[in-house]
């Protein structure tokens, strides 16, 4: 791959996993991407104050479609992410995280922004959630630059980052995308 032509698969697959490995937990990864990415959209666009879906009952509607997109693709990485996690393991263990914590940026007060829409939910599961979901794609977002500069983290350092974004994803952040689903 060139450096402009780089993505975050690209990452994953220099690592030697077995290909059928790396292609399941791209595509599954690229489902949450996307999911998390609407799902963060939609709720900046109403912290905006711009109100789409146009009544607070699609509003409502559309928070739990999106919650539950987003937790459909969680739920189908458990399985892709193992395997990849399992023939990924390094000798050494010493690998540190690739990604950072959720930045000042992403720590928002949902309470207002959801009383506004009209949208009613836990506004605390609303901020988990979106950190989560914002500490997801920043990371893929970060594993593309390091393959666009061809500086990817080393294999164990691979292993400590997809660890504790599968032990972040499949945890809380999936238990409160069901409840705002629900």
């Amino acid at each position: 791959m060139t450096a402009t032509t780089a993505h975050w698969s690209d990452a994953l697959a220099e690592h030697g996993v077995d290909e059928g490995a790396v292609r399941h937990l791209v595509v599954q990864l690229a489902a949450c991407e996307v999911s998390a990415l609407a799902f963060c959209r939609m709720l900046e666009r109403w912290a905006r104050g711009e109100p789409d879906p146009c009544t607070p009952g699609r509003r409502q509607a559309a928070l739990r479609r999106a919650a539950d997109r987003v937790e459909t693709a969680i739920a189908g990485l458990d399985r892709p992410l193992g395997r990849y996690l399992l023939e990924l393991e390094p000798e050494r263990t010493e690998g540190r995280s690739w990604y950072g914590e959720p930045g000042a940026a992403e720590l928002i007060d949902w309470e207002p922004v959801l009383t506004r829409a009209g949208v009613h939910v836990s506004a605390t599961r609303v901020a988990q959630t979106y950190l989560e979901l914002a500490v997801l794609v920043r990371a893929l977002q970060g594993l593309s630059a390091a393959a666009a500069m061809e500086s990817t983290p080393d294999r164990s350092s691979l292993w400590a980052g997809l660890f504790d974004l599968r032990e972040n994803l499949l945890g809380r952040a999936a238990e409160d995308l069901r409840a705002l689903g629900a």
